[in-house]
């Protein structure tokens, strides 16, 4: 394996990664700010109240986009394994 396989695959799994993280942590990071900004201007301070909407949330993202991602994953996991007897030489 050359250097540069390797570092192609690296950046082909970070990337992967980031967008993988990124599509579950934003809308949950948006939301929260939504319900932080509400609960500063009501002066409302229930711990509980942030928590929950963002739970639903990326649990609505992750139903939602989880396919997708799934399929993402397996198409890397699917080129790892084809380039194995590549790699090996």
């Amino acid at each position: 394996m050359t250097p540069e396989i390797a570092l192609q695959l690296f950046g082909e799994a970070f990337f992967l990664t980031m967008t993988m993280v990124s599509v579950i942590v934003a809308p949950s990071l948006a939301v929260g700010l939504l319900v932080s900004t509400f609960q500063a201007a009501t002066q409302i301070n229930e711990q509980t109240l942030s928590f929950l909407p963002r739970l639903l949330i990326t649990l609505a993202t992750i139903m939602t986009t989880g396919p997708w991602l799934l399929q993402n994953f397996l198409d890397l996991f699917e080129r790892l394994m084809l380039m194995v007897p590549e790699l090996l030489i």
